[in-house]
């Protein structure tokens, strides 16, 4: 009994001191613009991402969005909801993660980086070249 009551307590230090950052970002999470839901889950010690919900999920036509600006034709009919638009973020330091991610509005993917603010609040930035613009992420669950 006491080995478990000793095992126990150090499973739950070591639980305390692991700053929330560590933990990982994993979840559903909705850009700050309310315009897009993504899920992030952990792909072998990797980042993906999957749009889960989008404010605006029709077009003008009334029909659920499409990838149409893929730039492979063949993928241009794919459903922008269930889209996987993140693949394989690394880790980079504490809370931070680096690679690559796919933006369906414009059918081009971008170096990345994203940074876990706080448990509920992560920046992501995309950059071409020296030009980048970054985002903000709420956690939703």
């Amino acid at each position: 009994m006491k080995r478990v009551t000793t095992a126990v307590a150090a499973a739950t230090l070591l639980a305390i001191s692991i700053p929330a950052a560590h933990a990982g970002p994993y979840g559903t999470w909705r850009m700050e613009n309310g315009k897009v839901t993504v899920r992030i889950s952990d792909c072998g010690g990797k980042l993906c991402g999957t749009i889960v919900g989008l404010r605006k999920p029709l077009d003008k036509k009334g029909k659920p969005k499409r990838d149409k600006h893929n730039p492979n034709p063949a993928l241009r009919n794919r459903p922008v909801i269930g889209l996987a638009i993140i693949n394989g973020l690394k880790p980079d330091g504490e809370g931070k993660w680096e690679g690559t991610i796919y933006n369906p509005d414009d059918g081009n993917t971008y170096s990345s980086r994203a940074r876990l603010i706080n448990p509920s609040l992560m920046q992501v930035k995309g950059c071409v070249a020296f030009v980048c613009k970054s985002t903000s992420f709420q956690k939703v669950n």
